[in-house]
C-alpha cells in the first residue's frame, strides 16, 4: 500500500488539470482487483453531484475481517478527495481536504439516523456499504500520513447529520450503488461544476487505544491519478 501526505495533496491537488475530466488508470495485476481503480468521473445537474469509479474487479466484494470491537477496527473505502471547502457541507471552513467516501466496517455503526439493512435496527449497519463526508488532515502518526480530522463536537462545526463522534465525519444517508465494477454515489451539492477531484481506495483503522489520532488512513490500495493531483473535473450532465 502507498504512503501519502497532505503536503503532496495541497501542493499539487488544488491546481488540478485545466483539460482533464475523467481520470483513467491502468490495471495493475499486483493490486487487489476490487480496489484497483481503472476510471473515475464526476458529474452534476446543478443540484446533485455524482461521483463514480470503476475498478478491475467487483466493487465492494472485499470487506474488513471483523475483530469484535471498535478499537482497532478496520475500514475499507472508496474515496473521492475534492477541492471543495469543508464548509460547503457544514464542517469548519478551510479545515482540511473534503472527501466523499463509501465505506464498510463490520465492527461498528456510525450512521445512527439510518437503517441501511432495513431490519428495524438503525444501530447495526456498519458492515453494509454506506456514505460519509470526511475532512482529511495530515498526521505523521498514521500509516499513510493522513487521518480523518480529530474534532470536539459542540466546539468544532459539524453537519446536522453527523454522528457526533470526535472526528470530522458526516453520515448524510445517501445510498451508494456498488454494481459490478462500479462504485457510485450521489449527494446534494449545488454549483459543483469544475470542482477538482481524485479517486482513492484505502484502508483506515480506529486507534487501538481509542485516542487521537482516532481514525487513521493506514494504507492506500490505489490512487487514480497516481499522485493525488486531483486532475478530475466535475462536468455538467
Amino acid at each position: 500500500m502507498k504512503h501519502l501526505t497532505l503536503a503532496v495533496l495541497l501542493a499539487s491537488g488544488f491546481a488540478g488539470s485545466a483539460c482533464a475530466h475523467p481520470i483513467k488508470s491502468p490495471v495493475d495485476p499486483d493490486k487487489t482487483p476490487a480496489f484497483d481503480i481503472t476510471n473515475a468521473e464526476a458529474s452534476t445537474d446543478g443540484r446533485l453531484l455524482t461521483f463514480a469509479m470503476e475498478v478491475a474487479g467487483v466493487a465492494g466484494s472485499v470487506k474488513p475481517v471483523p475483530i469484535g470491537q471498535l478499537t482497532g477496527a478496520k475500514i475499507e473505502s472508496y474515496v473521492w478527495p475534492t477541492s471543495m471547502d469543508p464548509g460547503t457541507v457544514g464542517f469548519d471552513p478551510e479545515s482540511g481536504i473534503l472527501a466523499l467516501a463509501i465505506t464498510a466496517h463490520p465492527d461498528f455503526d456510525d450512521t445512527p439516523l439510518f437503517d441501511e439493512d432495513q431490519d428495524g435496527d438503525p444501530a447495526n449497519d456498519g458492515a453494509d456499504w454506506h456514505s460519509h463526508w470526511v475532512v482529511l488532515t495530515e498526521d505523521k502518526a498514521c500509516g499513510a500520513g493522513l487521518k480523518v480530522r480529530d474534532v470536539s463536537p459542540g466546539q468544532d462545526l459539524l453537519p446536522a447529520t453527523a454522528p457526533y463522534l470526535p472526528i470530522a465525519l458526516d453520515s448524510p444517508g445517501m445510498s451508494p450503488i456498488l454494481d459490478g465494477r462500479t462504485a457510485r454515489i450521489t449527494v446534494p451539492v449545488a454549483n459543483a461544476e469544475d470542482v477538482s477531484f481524485d479517486a482513492v481506495t484505502a484502508e483506515l483503522q480506529v486507534n487501538v487505544n481509542g485516542e487521537a489520532p482516532l481514525l487513521c488512513v493506514t494504507g492506500v490500495h490505489d490512487v487514480a491519478s497516481g499522485d493525488l493531483s486531483l486532475p478530475g473535473k466535475v462536468v455538467a450532465e
